[in-house]
């Protein structure tokens, strides 16, 4: 996980969910990254295993604080961010990944259509991990201590992170003409939203992949049915020793409310990363997880509609969401309260506490408890995309819960939507497959030619000398 007509805008990126180049030249293009030689971390993330990916990591000297002039402002920190070269030539186009709330290395292995796409746009690609994350740590093991510290973890810093970075960048390889497109999924194109003109003089495009499921009736009868039982079963005497017995939990639950989150957390990111091939982004999951589209495969709502009907549908829907933390069967208990932190994703609540505007409500016919929400003064993002935006993909999946937060129409010439009725979290930022299904194919084809025009035109604009310095946009 910016924009503006003509290509030439600028930045404006980061968050939403919000996903986005060609033949080698015989001698390699050598350049000198910023910060590339003065820092190597020593902070330790959270324990995971390093994927294998074709990327240089590198360490930008950042500063803490963009916009104030505090003492403790221009204190510096490394911000991690990856590169490959491989296929770039200098003047090229360079793609930029803007982090989301995890290492960034998590992302670069499960976005792999830059690197499929990388061959045909000759484009560098460029990660970036958003501070407060990864290895990005501004007050290193210290960063999530305090209020003090964690408030500069926030979408604007980020922002001027990500375009202090790539101005550099641009610097460092002599490539002051090359157009950046932004590519960002979930919270990594959300963020761009929130700025709709921070003429930054770095993004030429944003690009946003982000979220009805089709499911039985039974399992969805059974998940409604489930949070009743859940609640009777609590607030028996001895209850939460029953619900410990029942998920199965490594140790005995201290709240009700930790069995019903890790509940809402199956069902929710089950559907999510509902894709229609077997992937490990969130957890290892096979193919269509929700409802399986091969005889033999496991799915959640077919483990739940093969259960007897006599079992109680909390157990049927527990037996369900087991896929979701267990589909590898080698867990024999569940860390329900005291699960790792596996990427790094715990400065996402404070983000989500103090800055995001997540209007998510559950009525009284979906299959979670019912929810609403009160808060009125909403941005009214339609507006502000038409008055300052341009150049920007929305592309979202109807089987993607957050779809609903998403761009489903376009706004203009320029602001395109692209809906999948099958489609799940930024499925379009995956590494292509030989099972991908024809509608998955078509949507990034679409991609590609509008990227392809788009630069192409910019292209034109700087040949004629009518390439504008100022960013006019910017979103998800």
């Amino acid at each position: 996980m910016a924009s503006s007509s003509s290509l030439s805008l600028h930045l404006l990126l980061l968050f939403a969910i919000l996903a986005i180049l060609a033949t080698l030249i015989e001698s390699k293009p050598t350049f000198q990254l910023p910060g590339a030689s003065f820092y190597k971390s020593s902070f330790k993330q959270a324990k995971a295993p390093k994927p294998k990916i074709p990327y240089t990591a590198y360490y930008f000297p950042q500063v803490l604080d963009h916009f104030t002039f505090h003492p403790k402002s221009s204190k510096i920190f490394y911000q991690k961010y990856l590169i490959n070269s491989h296929y770039w030539h200098k003047g090229g186009p360079i793609f930029v990944y803007t982090g989301n709330e995890g290492h960034i290395e998590w992302f670069a292995a499960n976005t792999g259509f830059l690197l499929d796409i990388a061959p045909k746009f000759k484009a560098l690609l460029v990660f970036i991990e958003h501070r407060f994350y990864g290895e990005s740590m501004p007050f290193g093991k210290d960063s999530y201590k305090s209020a003090e510290t964690l408030g500069y973890l926030n979408s604007q810093q980020a922002l001027a992170d990500y375009a202090v970075l790539i101005r550099s960048l641009k610097h460092n390889l002599s490539s002051e003409s090359s157009p950046v497109v932004v590519f960002g999924g979930s919270y990594g194109g959300i963020a761009t939203n929130e700025y709709v003109c921070v003429c930054f003089h770095v993004i030429n495009k944003i690009y946003f992949s982000a979220g009805q499921l089709d499911a039985s009736m039974n399992c969805y009868e059974v998940i409604k049915g489930s949070w009743a039982e859940l609640d009777a079963l609590s607030v028996q005497k001895e209850g939460l020793t029953e619900l410990s017995k029942i998920f199965r939990t490594c140790k005995d639950l201290h709240s009700a409310d930790s069995a019903l989150d890790w509940l809402w957390e199956a069902f929710v990111y089950t559907a999510m990363v509902n894709y229609p091939t077997e992937a490990n982004f969130m957890k290892p999951l096979p193919a269509y997880p929700v409802q399986q589209a091969r005889l033999l495969q496991m799915a959640m709502c077919k483990i739940i509609d093969g259960m007897p009907p006599e079992t109680t549908k909390l157990r049927r829907a527990i037996a369900g969401a087991s896929l979701y933390y267990n589909y590898s069967q080698t867990e024999k208990c569940f860390e329900i309260e005291h699960g790792a932190d596996v990427h790094v994703l715990s400065g996402w609540n404070w983000q989500a506490c103090t800055e995001m505007i997540m209007p998510m409500t559950c009525s009284n016919k979906s299959m979670f408890p019912p929810s609403g929400f009160d808060y009125k003064d909403v941005e009214r993002i339609e507006l502000a995309l038409k008055r300052f935006g341009s150049n920007i993909i929305f592309s979202n999946g109807m089987q993607d819960p957050w779809s609903r937060g998403g761009v489903l129409k376009n706004i203009s010439s320029s602001i395109i939507a692209l809906v999948t009725k099958k489609g799940a979290h930024h499925v379009d930022f995956r590494f292509e497959t030989k099972d991908d299904p024809d509608w998955l194919v078509e949507l990034r084809r679409q991609e590609v030619d509008i990227i392809q025009k788009w630069i192409h035109e910019y292209y034109a604009d700087v040949r004629q000398g009518i390439v504008s310095q100022c960013c006019r946009s910017s979103d998800l």
